[in-house]
């Protein structure tokens, strides 16, 4: 896999060697057994895929490329370069401007740009609307487009399926900017859905079948759906794609549901008459989405007293790992170790109230305290090894990390 050039203050001297070591001995990724660092009082099993994907190294590397090239230009970001504030911070430190926020509001009017700035699409993509917006203005928005490769894959598939006169569902959440840009992708070839969870796909189910107006569709779907969609009309050929940081088994169980829908709906029996009204589409998921899945499902087969998943609190993907991991044992989403407030309090995010809380005893008294951990796909190494040595820090009497890395060398 190509090499990126990043800062290498993003890397780090243990969690960079440690995924590099694991690497060269699987190679094929069929390993999916975690790392087990033993400090003595205190260890840690350490996923064995997470961190820096690469799409992420991608828009890094032209991000601080464009930043290089252009000492004496003004340097916009569309939006949030990725679901990180550590990289997001470095780069306004920088000089360089959000022109809107990450639910897609301007900060700076477009008409305050001119030919000779710089912007730099984020890795999300964006969407057609603003393409066009800034062309319009003169700017060279190709020169550092970011978009992840697996999402202009996902935009890629929606078309082949839209061209085959199917109807667009996008698994994914409305107001996510990767969302946001595949749903102005798709439905510039067909008409086009976006549902955000199991939920929605079965309120859809009421209008494939029809016992739901048109009226209600367009109330409960609102600005969730193309111009000019028609339920009665658009919803007897479907395809599903998704986001590509969702998790994997809930756009696949959304898939089989629907699917089943309309085999019970139309009373279909063969494979080939399914595909006149559901869509054969392989998961538009990235690897790295699936992989850090993957990961975590292996992780949490290990014994421990807690987990922390680090990560931005606007990411996708790390969401997604934290419900993973909160469904089997307290489980702390932190930014960095500056939220490991001391050995007796934390600092970390609530999914479900959207805030920061803070928590007492989250490290239990006992002899020995055993702790999963790992992160989102937009997380630097460095963030990770901030935290364990942090940690490790709260353990008097704990082996040196020279001393537990000679095993990875």
């Amino acid at each position: 896999m190509k090499s990126f050039n990043i800062p290498d203050y993003y890397r780090s001297t243990v969690i960079t060697p440690l995924k590099e070591f694991r690497r060269k001995r699987d190679k094929l990724k069929r390993d999916f057994t975690p790392s087990l660092l033993d400090f003595g009082p205190v260890r840690f099993y350490i996923a064995r895929h997470f961190g820096f994907c690469y799409g992420v190294e991608n828009a890094v590397e032209i991000a601080y490329k464009a930043i290089a090239e252009n000492p004496d230009k003004r340097i916009f970001l569309l939006s949030e370069m990725i679901h990180n504030p550590d990289v997001n911070a470095d780069l306004l430190s920088r000089g360089v401007h959000f022109l809107m926020d990450t639910s897609g509001r301007q900060l700076i009017p477009f008409s305050e740009l001119t030919v000779n700035d710089v912007v730099i699409i984020p890795a999300f993509g964006t969407t057609l609307e603003t393409h066009k917006q800034l062309s319009d203005i003169g700017l060279d928005i190709a020169k550092y487009d970011t978009t992840c490769p697996f999402v202009e894959k996902v935009w890629n598939k929606a078309a082949q399926i839209g061209q085959k006169n199917y109807t667009v569902v996008v698994h994914g959440k409305p107001s996510h900017e990767e969302t946001r840009a595949t749903f102005s992708h798709s439905k510039e070839a067909a008409p086009t859905v976006v549902v955000k969870n199991r939920n929605q796909a079965e309120r859809l189910a009421r209008y494939i079948t029809g016992e739901g107006s048109a009226e209600e569709f367009y109330g409960e779907f609102a600005g969730q759906y193309s111009e000019g969609f028609d339920p009665a009309r658009d919803l007897q050929r479907i395809g599903v794609v998704n986001q590509t940081t969702m998790l994997a088994s809930d756009t696949q169980g959304i898939a089989d549901y629907l699917k089943q829908v309309m085999i019970e709906h139309y009373g279909l029996t063969d494979a080939n008459t399914i595909d006149e009204h559901f869509a054969s589409t392989r998961d538009t998921l990235c690897y790295a989405t699936n992989d850090n899945q993957d990961a975590t499902y292996a992780l949490l087969r290990y014994p421990a007293d807690l987990a922390i998943v680090a990560g931005g609190y606007n990411s996708s993907n790390t969401s997604h790992i934290v419900d993973l991991c909160a469904e089997k044992l307290p489980t702390y989403f932190i930014e960095s170790e500056q939220k490991l407030l001391s050995r007796d309090l934390i600092r970390h995010f609530d999914l479900e109230s959207k805030e920061e809380i803070v928590t007492q005893n989250y490290l239990p008294a006992k002899e020995s305290v055993t702790i999963l951990l790992t992160c989102g796909a937009s997380c630097p190494d460095a963030v990770v090894e901030g935290i364990l040595t942090r940690v490790v820090g709260f353990f008097p009497g704990a082996k040196k990390i020279e001393e537990v890395m000679e095993g990875f060398q």
